[in-house]
């Protein structure tokens, strides 16, 4: 596929879902995959652009393995809804967790269940996905998060992450990234402990985790720079001049796919790693350096926390990958 700079390990039997995949970074992640052989779930709001997504897929690759999920990550019961569906299907190898609000409201907005929207969507929807589905993933599952450039831009208010006190769009936005990515390491940290604890228990010499959770970002990856896809990327000329004058900054979100696609198929991936283009905004995929915050034990016990009792669900590591 000419989208793509880079070959994919073969990927023929394992279960894929992509959240946000009707466009972007998840439509391209979900269509490399799928070229790959894996059988991709895209998930996403719209039934109507799930199916144009899906179309653009199949267009390209008329063997492509693919089916659609509705999944609205901002509300919780449409959360619960998907994950009953998911428990239907096969074992998932591989979350992807994707979606997510980018360009934030200019004033403080509430989920249908009442919490601050950007971290409604972004975050909680994600922690609930997870805590359902902990026990569907396949033995040696990753969980990949879509991690971002802002997570080094900002500072990050644990006392305050419904944005209660002080709100505006790029706080929203960062504050959701850092705290995606402290629960992203967390549970690294405790999938590690309980394998530890598992073979302790028996007497046996420490192993691996049974699911691998890490982080991928994208760099600077915007639709200007993207190819044209019907129904699915459809940027208008200005929005291309504007976008080609950035250039030497940027790339397109095919690209951006790329160092997701390595943190999904790749050999060399393990839990708690940080993967991202080579040149911070741009580039091949590279393992990377995270920043302290979102690396930090007790903020992501403390995100972790807030994120259980914020949607009434407990993640059970011990459940995971059986």
């Amino acid at each position: 596929m000419s989208w793509y700079p880079t070959p994919v390990p073969p990927q023929a039997g394992r279960a894929v879902l992509v959240t946000g995949a009707n466009a972007g970074l998840g439509f391209f992640t979900s269509a490399r995959l799928a070229a790959a052989g894996a059988h991709v779930i895209l998930s996403g709001r719209s039934p109507e652009r799930l199916a144009a997504a899906v179309a653009a897929i199949r267009g390209r690759i008329p063997a492509a393995s693919v089916d659609t999920l509705v999944i609205d990550t901002s509300s919780l019961d449409s959360v619960r809804a998907g994950v009953d569906r998911l428990l239907d299907r096969a074992p998932l190898d591989t979350i992807v967790l994707n979606a997510g609000i980018v360009h934030t409201p200019a004033t403080r907005l509430e989920s249908v269940d009442g919490h601050e929207l950007v971290l409604a969507t972004n975050v909680l929807g994600h922690f609930a996905l997870l805590a359902g589905t902990v026990p569907h993933l396949a033995p040696g599952a990753r969980v990949i998060t879509i991690g971002s450039l802002s997570t080094r831009l900002s500072t990050f208010r644990t006392d305050d992450l419904q944005l209660r006190r002080s709100y505006d769009p790029w706080r929203a936005y960062a504050q959701s990234k850092i705290a995606a990515a402290s629960i992203a390491f967390e549970l690294d940290r405790r999938l590690r402990r309980a394998a530890t604890d598992a073979a302790e228990a028996v007497g046996a010499a420490s192993v691996t985790p049974r699911v691998h959770s890490l982080l991928a970002h994208p760099g600077y990856s915007i639709s200007g720079r993207t190819p044209r896809v019907p129904g699915v990327n459809e940027p208008t000329r200005l929005d291309r001049f504007a976008d080609a004058l950035q250039a030497p900054i940027a790339q397109g979100k095919h690209r951006g796919a790329d160092v997701i696609v390595h943190a999904a198929a790749s050999d060399d991936v393990e839990g708690g790693q940080f993967w991202g283009p080579r040149y911070e905004v741009k580039g091949p995929p590279s393992l990377g350096t995270p920043t302290r915050t979102t690396r930090d034990p007790g903020i992501g016990a403390r995100v972790w926390d807030f994120a259980e009792d914020t949607v009434g669900a407990r993640l059970d590591v011990d459940r995971a990958g059986r």
